[in-house]
């Protein structure tokens, strides 16, 4: 499974991608709002930063409008996955961009029919949103199932990517059910290398080493 991180942190984007931990990046306006900085600067600089996929978000409503963002944005860099809402206009727009040979992420998916339709106007990219269901008493797991039970079905190329993930257990749970890729935060990925005895047994080892009264340089 592809790690990507959701974020337009330049600082936490550079730390884990030093770290060879993520696979690609995922931003959107309201985290463009908050790392407070012009969306085609901050856009281009996480660009050069990681060669995997970067989606940018369109804001237009209409196909016409998000297929022009989209050419926009396609200007930033090479490996730009235009993003568009699951909408009737935006499956227009969708099929437009992937026909004329760019990366499409079609986000706000709820539900497994809206994944079909994304499927068949040919996205790179589908967002399912699970955090957003489990806040509805809805397990946003049994989407991801779904999803892929049917893309599987059929054999559809459009890759799952479980966005909205806001725990560890999350990241876990999307590999397990097949997941092609999982978008977090940086802090939800750092989370996943924490384990209670890991930090125990390292205690354990260093004050018995500490008894030696050895060094290792």
């Amino acid at each position: 499974m592809k790690f990507f991180v959701d974020t337009a942190d330049t600082d936490a984007i550079r730390d884990l991608n030093e770290l060879n931990l993520i696979d690609g990046v995922t931003t959107n306006p309201s985290l463009i709002m908050k790392a407070g900085r012009d969306i085609k600067e901050v856009t281009k600089e996480i660009c050069d930063m990681v060669d995997g996929p970067v989606s940018a978000e369109t804001v237009a409503l209409d196909a016409e409008g998000m297929i022009n963002e989209g050419h926009e944005l396609k200007k930033i860099a090479d490996n730009i996955a235009i993003k568009v809402p699951l909408t009737l206009d935006g499956l227009k727009a969708c099929k437009h961009l992937t026909d004329e040979g760019h990366m499409v992420n079609v986000t706000l998916c709820f539900s497994a029919n809206q994944a079909l339709l994304a499927a068949k106007a040919g996205a790179t990219f589908i967002s399912p949103f699970i955090g957003r269901l489990d806040d509805l008493n809805i397990d946003g797991m049994d989407l991801i199932q779904d999803i892929r039970t049917i893309y599987d079905n059929f054999g559809f190329e459009t890759q799952i990517l479980a966005a909205s993930i806001r725990t560890a257990n999350h990241m876990k749970e999307a590999a397990l059910i097949g997941a092609d890729v999982a978008t977090a935060p940086p802090a939800v990925i750092k989370s996943m290398a924490n384990h209670v005895m890991t930090d125990k047994g390292i205690d354990a080892f260093l004050k018995d080493w500490e008894k030696t009264g050895q060094k290792i340089l």
